[in-house]
């Protein structure tokens, strides 16, 4: 079955990051094309992007295209997994100092459906400036999955033991759904 739909999957530099291989084969699965955006921390400390592009049979896009280059096919869905505390704070403060910010700017502004999957222990999601960034990006029509039923914190230094509960699937689930934004 040949892939129809195009996912912009956008990885921060969490632990989960080095697990991205699951949500990749389930969106393959589901017949998304995926083509993967990451953080220098992600690629600096989690990926290894020639098996995510030999996965993807894209190249892992860092920075921007020079002219002339050919350019990534416009998104159906974008997923950002894992999201981390300082990409969600900048990204509703409307900060877009790199790569990733400035895409995820432009595709918030252009109401594609975007869902974001966030990786942070229990001290960095009660700060306030937390909390109101997910209010924001939620104003915005970000699908933040955060709370109940969806990613709940741990404490902090056990991140590790967290792992293996990162709701991969709730994250392709919530891009495929007709309500995908709130």
């Amino acid at each position: 079955m040949s892939a129809n739909r195009v996912l912009h999957l956008f990885i921060c530099g969490a632990g989960p990051a080095t697990q991205i291989r699951q949500l990749v084969d389930i969106a393959q699965r589901d017949n998304w094309d995926v083509y993967c955006v990451a953080t220098s921390s992600a690629i600096e400390h989690f990926l290894d992007t020639g098996e995510l592009a030999s996965l993807t049979g894209h190249d892992v896009r860092t920075t921007y295209r020079k002219p002339g280059d050919s350019s990534t096919p416009p998104p159906d869905a974008v997923v950002v997994a894992p999201a981390t505390y300082n990409t969600l704070n900048k990204w509703a403060a409307g900060i877009a100092d790199n790569y990733v910010l400035s895409q995820l700017a432009e595709l918030t502004g252009a109401r594609v459906r975007i869902v974001a999957l966030p990786f942070v222990n229990q001290a960095l999601a009660a700060n306030a400036v937390f909390i109101r960034s997910i209010e924001s990006l939620r104003a915005s029509g970000v699908r933040v999955l955060f709370g109940p039923g969806e990613f709940e914190p741990h404490q902090p230094r056990t991140g590790d033991s967290a792992l293996a509960r990162f709701p991969w699937g709730l994250a392709l689930r919530a891009a495929e759904s007709s309500d995908g934004a709130e």
